[in-house]
């Protein structure tokens, strides 16, 4: 049985939008029981750290989040304490994504978010391109393997669970923390300040995602 571990709140972000409840139940089984759902901004700025889920699409999240007061709040707290971004919640803290068109994200992140268009399977020539979605295990090799959030994961060969079909383009590569080959590289991901996030999904990773919630709430509680 994990030790339970007392903190102050890990605020999932509930905007309608996210994988919440996988989410919380891996944090409860690394002993973290104080991860709340979070649904207006007052939450949001008392908790003590912030993960913001995410699936489906970027201009939909994007409206979810301001209609709900959200957005400004997250830009707001991302300068004071953690925030770590899943998947979509990665795309999002971009400046914009060209899902359906062109939509601002929130900019915690210079750069933006587009279609991932691979080329064909490098182990299987001859074949088509890949198919989009990108869908399940995948290697990540860890280009900054010093990063708290990489704490005990292999710097290369460790895979995880990806679902998507657009990828995020920073425009500093140095905040660059993993990549992964998906008929070419993309960013898997990134750290900027108080920002982390991954484009695969820890609470679908076994073992080696529940590292990364591990490590991200290590360095929230070490942060201040």
């Amino acid at each position: 049985m994990v030790k339970k571990i007392q903190k102050k709140a890990i605020a999932i972000i509930d905007y309608g939008a996210g994988n919440l409840f996988s989410v919380k139940n891996a944090l409860a089984f690394l002993g973290y029981d104080n991860a709340v759902f979070a649904r207006d901004p007052d939450e949001l700025r008392s908790a003590d750290k912030l993960i913001l889920p995410g699936v489906g699409a970027f201009p939909d999240a994007m409206q979810k989040l301001k209609s709900r007061g959200l957005a400004d709040t997250i830009i707001e707290e991302a300068g004071k304490k953690p925030l770590l971004g899943i998947c979509l919640g990665m795309q999002l803290l971009f400046e914009k994504g060209y899902e359906f068109g062109e939509t601002a994200g929130l900019g915690l992140i210079e750069g933006y978010v587009d279609k991932l268009e691979p080329g064909a399977d490098a182990d299987s020539p001859g074949r088509p391109a890949l198919k989009i979605p990108h869908m399940g295990w995948n290697p990540v090799r860890f280009t900054q393997p010093a990063s708290p959030l990489a704490a005990g994961i292999d710097r290369e060969g460790e895979s995880f669970y990806f679902v998507h079909s657009y990828h995020c383009a920073p425009a500093d590569t140095a905040l660059v923390l993993a990549t992964c080959d998906y008929g070419g590289a993309f960013t898997a991901a990134i750290a900027r300040g108080n920002c982390y996030a991954t484009q695969f999904h820890p609470e679908k990773s076994q073992s080696r995602g529940l590292r990364i919630y591990r490590n991200f709430v290590r360095v929230a509680a070490t942060s201040k």
